[in-house]
């Protein structure tokens, strides 16, 4: 598999060269077929790792406390030390902390380090550069001392550094496909039991194709956690008349449609939304043990038509693309992928009209919203490894 890695300089190689790394991570970001935010819901969803990641470069630094994180594609250094934890500098840092803290306080011990990273996730896309960030880092440390840390450990301790230090009470999903994947499959999840099933991607002479839409609300790390508890609202009610329900998981359609008028209708939306976009994702898995691409695509439209107005973190970019991609019949499925409010629309497209349809789609979104549109490809990619 070609990780895709390129140091955009010169400089950056040589900085690479230079640096004699003892452990090299390969981290990759992922893409989310179906199945938004049903994760945190303890549900269902069917994600990949992508042929896009971020690349570590560790080293023992011969300290016992000092540490140094370098970001090649922003030219930033973070020095902190591991016996006094800076939780309120910049973001990137919070989630490396979270990371460092997250490792100590399974009883693992780690002495001074220093570490290059390059990117080459598009920014802002919504695949997840910071599960990237955070399994790759803990996969790294955990090469680099010998830690023992299984590769679930490493998903949910990075999970607890996204929650615990960064403030985004994120579901296990991306952090998840980041680490458990398998080149040319896509993960069935199931967030309640962590039991999955790798389901063969076999699509050509179809490909996923991501247009970005360059956009980013402010809404989206505020609305995220209030979709958090409006569900959690609904499991509280649910439960005076089904006292076993612990989340949306348990609860099916029809006991949520015979409390309908007890709920308000935003809370009953949201709901809905979840139950159904389960349903979609089990569907999804069968469609693709089946080879029907048909009913995948549909099932993708009917997921973006939920996010939009039930669920309501799309945006007017995400839904003109998803629109406009109906007019093609070489477009099987399109929505929005991620947690909304901008990043991509994720697109099952025959890779013989892609270039034409980027093309025409780029057009189509200048002249609506005068933002340029960046298009890219993601392929099915194993989940992080030592390289």
């Amino acid at each position: 598999m070609q990780n895709n890695i390129i140091a955009q300089s010169p400089e950056q190689v040589a900085q690479i060269g230079n640096f004699k790394a003892e452990v090299t991570v390969n981290s990759p970001g992922r893409v989310n077929l179906i199945g938004e935010h049903t994760d945190y819901n303890n549900g269902f969803v069917m994600p990949t790792a992508i042929d896009k990641s971020i690349v570590f470069y560790l080293k023992k630094n011969k300290t016992e406390t000092q540490c140094r994180v370098t970001s090649l594609n922003f030219e930033s250094t973070y020095q902190f030390d591991l016996s006094k934890p800076d939780e309120q500098g910049e973001e990137w840092t919070r989630y490396i902390t979270g990371v460092t803290e997250e490792i100590k306080k399974r009883g693992r011990s780690l002495s001074g380090f220093d570490c290059l990273m390059f990117s080459n996730l598009p920014m802002g896309a919504g695949i997840s550069s910071s599960a990237a960030l955070e399994c790759g880092l803990a996969e790294g440390l955990n090469e680099l001392f010998s830690l023992n840390l299984s590769p679930l450990e490493i998903v949910e301790l990075s999970q607890k550094a996204e929650h615990n230090y960064v403030g985004t009470m994120c579901g296990i999903m991306d952090q998840f496909a980041s680490v458990m994947s398998k080149e040319n499959h896509v993960i069935q999840l199931d967030c309640q039991s962590l039991d999955y099933k790798l389901v063969p991607f076999n699509i050509e002479p179809y490909a996923l194709l991501l247009l970005n839409t360059n956009v980013s609300h402010s809404l989206s790390t505020s609305e995220y956690n209030v979709r958090r508890k409006e569900c959690e609202q609904g499991v509280k009610l649910l439960q005076k008349w089904y006292p076993d329900i612990q989340s949306l998981r348990d609860v099916k359609l029809e006991q949520l449609e015979a409390h309908k008028n007890d709920f308000e209708p935003v809370i009953f939306d949201r709901c809905s939304y979840v139950i159904e976009e389960n349903a979609r994702v089990n569907a999804a898995a069968s469609a693709l043990e089946q080879n029907d691409l048909k009913t995948f695509g549909e099932l993708m439209y009917g997921s973006h038509e939920g996010l939009q107005h039930k669920y309501e973190v799309s945006c007017n970019e995400l839904d003109f693309l998803t629109d406009f991609s109906r007019n093609y019949d070489a477009i099987l499925g399109c929505r929005m992928m991620g947690g909304g409010f901008g990043g991509c629309t994720i697109n099952l497209i025959h890779q013989d009209f892609m270039e034409e349809y980027t093309a025409l789609a780029k057009k189509a979104y200048k002249e609506k919203f005068d933002i340029s549109l960046s298009a890219f490809t993601a392929m099915p990619a194993d989940g992080g490894k030592v390289i």
